[in-house]
Parts: structure tokens; sequence; C-alpha cells
């Protein structure tokens, strides 16, 4: 099946799995992130085997990821976004969450969700929303 990219303003967004640079994303989320601290590189390419991934490249050269748990029928979780240090503030990630949600794999879904501890107010420009019945959501550690 041919991949789903979108070119825009020089950036490339891709779900084209070849295309990730698997080591980059290691390194991000295993000494970057706050979720994925010390995340092992097997646990990393596991995830990325069993998701539905985006890459964003700028001159042949990834500078961020995301990944979309899902069934492609009724339900989708948005996962391990984020973008190089040095490109943030650049509108990269809204570019990159726009692609996601644009997704012709991820349209029709009763539920997308997602995890944030200080991207807020970026999810929102794309009508995710807190919880309306949070006490209808568990979570096992």
């Amino acid at each position: 099946m041919k991949p789903y990219e979108i070119s825009d303003g020089g950036l490339l967004i891709s779900d084209d799995k070849a295309r990730l640079d698997r080591p980059f994303i290691h390194r991000f989320l295993s000494q970057r992130s706050y979720w994925a601290m010390n995340v092992p590189m097997e646990v990393v390419d596991r995830s990325i085997e069993h998701s539905l991934c985006f890459g964003l490249y700028k001159a042949g050269r990834q500078i961020g990821f995301a990944r979309a748990i899902t069934d492609f029928a009724t339900f989708a979780w948005l996962a391990d976004v984020f973008i190089a240090e040095e490109e943030r503030g650049s509108g990269c990630g809204k570019k990159l969450v726009a692609a996601i949600v644009a997704h012709p794999g991820l349209q029709g879904l009763r539920r997308t969700m997602l995890g944030t501890r200080d991207a807020h107010t970026l999810y929102e420009q794309f009508g995710f929303t807190g919880l309306k019945y949070p006490e209808r959501f568990m979570e096992k550690c």
C-alpha cells in the first residue's frame, strides 16, 4: 500500500515505517522524554511494529515522531509524540498533529485519546478535550 505522505513548507510527514530513524526515536524517548525514560530499544521496536507511526522530516533528516495505537475501526491512542528540541516553536508539532488527525485510517473512529503533561493547548486546537466522564476510565500501571 502506498504510504500516506504530506509535504508542507519543506517538511515531510510520512507513515512509511521504512523511513523511520529508529536510533533517533529511541534516543529521544529513552533520554529526553518524561514518559519513556530508559525505555529499551527492543520495546521501542516492538511499539513501532504494532502501531501506525508518523515520521516528521526536514531536509531528509527525522525531526519528529508520533504513533497511533489503533484498531482502525473504533479507537486510537496517540502516543510518543515529540519534536526534536532544536525544531520546537516552528509549528512542526502542529503540522504533525494535523497530519495525524487527517490520516484516512483514523477517520470515523468513536474515540481518539492521548495523555499529556504539558501540551494541552496544542491538542485542544485539534478538538481534544479533557475527559467528559473521567469516572468511566481506569488504568493499570
